[in-house]
This record gives C-alpha cells, sequence and structure tokens, in this order.
C-alpha cells in the first residue's frame, strides 16, 4: 500500500488541477486513512451495502412516513424499523425474531429486557462492561 500511495502521490502532482484523474487521485488520497484502517484490520465490510439494502424500503417508503399518524407514532415506527434492520443484518429473520420477542415480552423480567435484543449475547455483554449505564 506505500508503493500505491508513493504512486498517487507522484502522478497527482503531475496531473493538472479540475480534470477526471486530478479529481480521482484526490479522492483516494483524502479517503487514503480509511483505506488504511480497513486493510489493516481485517473485519470492516469494504462497503455499507448491507445497511443501504436494509434502509432502502425506509427511503422509498419516506411519503408514507408522513402519514403515520403523530410524530411519536413516528418514533416508534422508526424504532421497530431499527429493531427488524438490526435483527436481519445480525442474522436472524425478522419476522420470526418479531413473533417471539411478543411472546417472550409479557412474562419477562425487566431486569434482562436487554437479552430480547436482536444481539449476540457476546455484543451485549461488551456493551455492559464497556458501560456501567447500560
Amino acid at each position: 500500500l506505500e508503493a500505491l500511495h508513493d504512486w498517487l502521490v507522484q502522478t497527482r502532482a503531475q496531473t493538472a488541477n479540475g480534470g477526471g484523474s486530478a479529481k480521482a487521485l484526490d479522492y483516494t488520497l483524502k479517503r487514503w486513512v480509511s483505506l488504511i484502517r480497513y486493510a489493516q484490520t481485517g473485519h470492516l465490510p469494504i462497503d455499507n451495502n448491507p445497511v443501504e439494502n436494509i434502509i432502502r424500503p425506509i427511503a422509498i417508503g419516506k411519503k408514507n412516513w408522513l402519514f403515520t399518524g403523530s410524530e411519536r407514532a413516528g418514533q416508534r415506527a422508526a424504532a421497530i424499523q431499527t429493531l427488524l434492520g438490526t435483527a436481519q443484518l445480525n442474522g436472524l429473520n425478522p419476522s420470526d425474531w418479531l413473533k417471539d420477542t411478543l411472546i417472550k415480552l409479557p412474562t419477562w423480567p425487566n431486569s434482562r429486557i436487554d437479552e430480547l435484543l436482536p444481539l449476540p449475547s457476546e455484543f451485549i455483554e461488551s456493551l455492559k462492561q464497556k458501560n456501567d449505564r447500560w
């Protein structure tokens, strides 16, 4: 990657401003730190396509969301969409997760409500360790 960076810098110095090549080189150099972070960690996704695919139905239906009834209803709808999207991102079937959660919820102890979130238990535990208010 160092050789690529050197080439980008050298080529940019020889490229006239305003052209397509200059814009492409500037774009790459501007995001170089992020590329290095991605290459060094090994676990980060190369793009955010999974998230975009999940929020696409929300974006497509945004005119419909104007008629949720009230601001509070809109906030509740957004919370539900977030939970269903999180379930999907974590490999769960959102409908199955929601059905299971709604069945358990009436008798589930409030002190363990976090266990019903559509998140891996290891992730919840790491949040608890990092944040004593969790």
